[in-house]
This record gives structure tokens, C-alpha cells and sequence, in this order.
């Protein structure tokens, strides 16, 4: 009797401990579905993110309109335009309705049209040494010296500045000579100058000799002297031209 009590109790602790064991395994195989479940999705909204990683290590979300520059490990965000044409020449983007103490430059800004650049009053430094402002020529025996001047049958296409002959002309920017340029009047005369030009500007400087014709020049350096045209034009008002590269007015920078 006692011996069958005892097979008894053995069997059912066996079978008590066959019941835990496969309890135990079944949780354990629920634990890691749920787990392989949650690193798929983490994995999902990872790949649909736009989410970009600052330089503070925090996270920086990116429209899908705007471009990303990469740089190195860094991603900069590239805005629409840039001001840097009108920065360069030392003015301030800004709507045209505002006041400007100098005057608007159009085609400079980035943004709307009615965003334009205002420039100090004298954007360019004085070219004539010994004189106090970049003073345009008056009229003459010769002609006038403003831009769209009438001179012969056709227009002054430049500026003409007040200079003393064999005086020292300076850079009114900083930026590279490129080269001698000439021109010829309706007469027939020629004048002799050189090109200057920087990323923003490029102007024509006539009735000057210049030390050099190419390399870079810092703003206020001398580039050469006033050739004399008294001497050919008795009465003349001694100047240096000016004439824009594309034809334009340059009066707005002097």
C-alpha cells in the first residue's frame, strides 16, 4: 500500500513539473514576438522620418521642399536666394517702401521684386587723389560729362570725373584688373584705360595710365595717373570716364 502512495505522489509531481515547464515556454516565446514586433516598427517610422540630426545631437525635422547641402557630417539647409551681391557693395536688402539714405539698386536681392538693395550715398571711395568727392564734369567748350550727355550725334555712354592731370587715380573697390581697354570718339580720338572689376561690379576707367594691367587691387590703391588732355582739348576740364560694362549708368555708385 505505502509503495503505491509513493508511485502515486512521483508521478504527480512529474506531471506537475511538465505543466510549468511548457507555461514557461510559452510566455518566453510571446516575449519575443512582442519584442521582434516593436523593433519592426521602430524600424518603419525610421525609414519614413524626415528628422536629420542637428550638430547639438538633437533632432531637426527637413520639409520635403527644402534642398540639403551635405558638408562633411554636417547637413546645411540651402534657402531659397541670397543677398550677397548687394552685402558686397556694402547695402541692405530691404522692401523699396522703407527710406534709403543712398540709393536702390534693382536686381540685387533675393526674394520679391519689391526687395531692393539700398547703398550708401558714395558706394565707391573717391578715384582722384586730392579731392574730396567724386565730382561729375559740367559742361564745356567740349561737351558735359553726365551719362546720356549728347556728344556729337550720338550719347555719352559714360561718366566723366573731375581729375588733375597726372594725378594719381585710385581703386574705387577692391577687386582685378583685367586687362587695357580703348575707346574711340566720334572725332576719331582715342583714349586708353584699363578694366576693373570684382564679383559684384566691372567698370571701364579711360584717360588714365595704369601701373599695371592685371592682378588684384585693394580698394583706395593707386592704379595709375591722369593722362592730360589739355593739351589736345584746350579749355577741356580735365577728367577720367567712367563706363559700366553692360552699358549702364555707373552715377549711382560715385
Amino acid at each position: 500500500m505505502k509503495s503505491l502512495l509513493s508511485v502515486c505522489l512521483i508521478a504527480a509531481l512529474l506531471l506537475c513539473h511538465v505543466l510549468f515547464s511548457q507555461a514557461s515556454e510559452r510566455e518566453k516565446r510571446k516575449g519575443e514576438e512582442f519584442q521582434s514586433n516593436g523593433k519592426s516598427t521602430n524600424s518603419n517610422i525610421k525609414g519614413k522620418s524626415n528628422n536629420t540630426t542637428a550638430p547639438d545631437g538633437r533632432s531637426e525635422v527637413v520639409s520635403p521642399g527644402r534642398k540639403v547641402k551635405k558638408t562633411g557630417n554636417l547637413r546645411i539647409s540651402m534657402g531659397p536666394g541670397s543677398d550677397i551681391s548687394c552685402t558686397r557693395l556694402g547695402g541692405v536688402c530691404q522692401p523699396k517702401r522703407y527710406i534709403c539714405q543712398g540709393r536702390y539698386l534693382e536686381d540685387k536681392c533675393s526674394g520679391a521684386k519689391t526687395r531692393q538693395c539700398c547703398t550708401p550715398v558714395g558706394a565707391w571711395s573717391v578715384l582722384c587723389a586730392g579731392h574730396h568727392n567724386n565730382r561729375v564734369r559740367a559742361c564745356d567748350v567740349h561737351g558735359c560729362g553726365a551719362f546720356n550727355s549728347q556728344r556729337g550725334n550720338g550719347l555719352h555712354k559714360a561718366v566723366d570725373l573731375v581729375c588733375d592731370d597726372y594725378g594719381l587715380v585710385n581703386a574705387p573697390f577692391s577687386g582685378t584688373l583685367a586687362g587695357p581697354v580703348t575707346r574711340k570718339d566720334g572725332a576719331g580720338s582715342r583714349y586708353d584705360g584699363v578694366k576693373f572689376l570684382s564679383d559684384a561690379q566691372c567698370v571701364k576707367i579711360f584717360n588714365i595710365r595704369p601701373y599695371r594691367y592685371l592682378g588684384p587691387v585693394a580698394q583706395g590703391q593707386a592704379l595709375g595717373y591722369l593722362l592730360p588732355l589739355q593739351e589736345r582739348f584746350s579749355g577741356i576740364t580735365s577728367h577720367l570716364a567712367l563706363q559700366m560694362c553692360d552699358g549702364t549708368d555707373p552715377s549711382r555708385f560715385i
